[in-house]
C-alpha cells in the first residue's frame, strides 16, 4: 500500500513539475515575443539618421525628388494633389512612385489607394494590363526584363507586412539599380538587384520581388485585355461552376 501511494505521489510530482516548466517556458516565449515586438515597434517609428530631417530631400531621379520619412512606419499626413488625387501617406514609398508617375507622365491610378504589396494582382498574365493601376504588369521570371522607369513591387516579408514599391533608375548587365523611398532604416535611396537568366526567363535575384508595372502605350489601356494566367483561369472556372 505504501509502495502504491509513493508512486501514485512520484507520478503527481512529476506532472505537477512538467506543468511548471510548461508555464515557465510559455511565459518566457511571451516575454520574449513582447520585447521582439516592442524593439520593431520602437525601431521602425525612430528616425536613425541623424544627419537628414523628416521631409528633407535625399536623392532625386528626372526632377523628382526622394524624401526623407523617418522611421519607415513613421506617417506625415496624407499627399493630395490641388485637385484631390491621393499620392499616399508622406513620405512612404508609394507616395513616391505615384508622385513619380503624376509629375513624368500624368498618370492616375484608377485605384489610388492600397497598400504597395497591392500594386501587383496575382493571377494576372504576364504582360497584361493591371487595370486598377492603370499599368502593364510582368511578373518575375518572365521574358520581359524591367525597363529604365518600371516600378518594380516587392511583396511582404517577416517584418514588412505591407510590401514595397520602386522606380527602376538602371538597367545593366548584372543587376536592376532602383530608386526609392522610405526603404529603411538600413538602406539608401538606391538599391541594386542582381538578376540572372534560365533560357529565355529573367529573375530577380530577390525573392520579394513579384514583378514589375509599365506606362502602357495610350491605344492598350482601352484594347488590353484582363486576362488571367491560365492556372487561374482554369481555377476561376472550377469556381464558377
Amino acid at each position: 500500500m505504501l509502495a502504491g501511494f509513493a508512486a501514485n505521489l512520484g507520478r503527481s510530482l512529476g506532472r505537477g513539475w512538467r506543468v511548471k516548466r510548461a508555464i515557465r517556458l510559455g511565459l518566457a516565449l511571451l516575454l520574449l515575443a513582447g520585447l521582439l515586438f516592442g524593439a520593431q515597434y520602437a525601431l521602425t517609428r525612430m528616425a536613425l539618421n541623424a544627419k537628414a530631417a523628416r521631409g528633407a530631400v535625399i536623392d532625386s531621379f528626372n526632377g523628382v525628388a526622394v524624401y526623407y520619412n523617418g522611421g519607415v512606419n513613421e506617417t506625415h499626413g496624407r499627399h493630395l494633389t490641388a485637385d484631390g488625387y491621393n499620392l499616399g501617406l508622406k513620405y512612404q514609398c508609394v507616395e513616391f512612385v505615384k508622385r513619380y508617375y503624376h509629375a513624368r507622365f500624368g498618370h492616375r491610378m484608377a485605384d489610388a489607394y492600397g497598400h504597395a504589396r497591392a500594386f501587383f494582382q496575382p493571377g494576372l498574365a504576364s504582360g497584361a494590363l493591371n487595370r486598377q493601376r492603370g499599368l502593364l504588369q510582368f511578373a518575375n521570371g518572365g521574358s520581359e526584363p524591367p525597363r529604365v522607369e518600371d516600378i518594380l513591387v516587392f511583396g511582404p516579408s517577416l517584418f514588412n507586412p505591407y510590401g514595397h514599391v520602386a522606380i527602376v533608375a538602371e538597367v545593366n548587365a548584372h543587376a536592376v539599380i532602383v530608386v526609392q523611398q522610405n526603404a529603411g532604416p538600413l538602406l539608401t535611396s538606391r538599391e541594386a538587384f542582381p538578376y540572372r537568366r534560365r533560357g529565355a526567363q529573367l529573375w530577380l535575384a530577390d525573392e520579394r520581388v513579384l514583378g514589375w508595372l509599365r506606362l502602357p502605350p495610350p491605344a492598350a489601356l482601352a484594347s488590353a485585355p484582363l486576362a488571367l494566367a491560365p492556372s487561374s483561369a482554369a481555377a476561376l472556372s472550377v469556381t464558377a461552376r
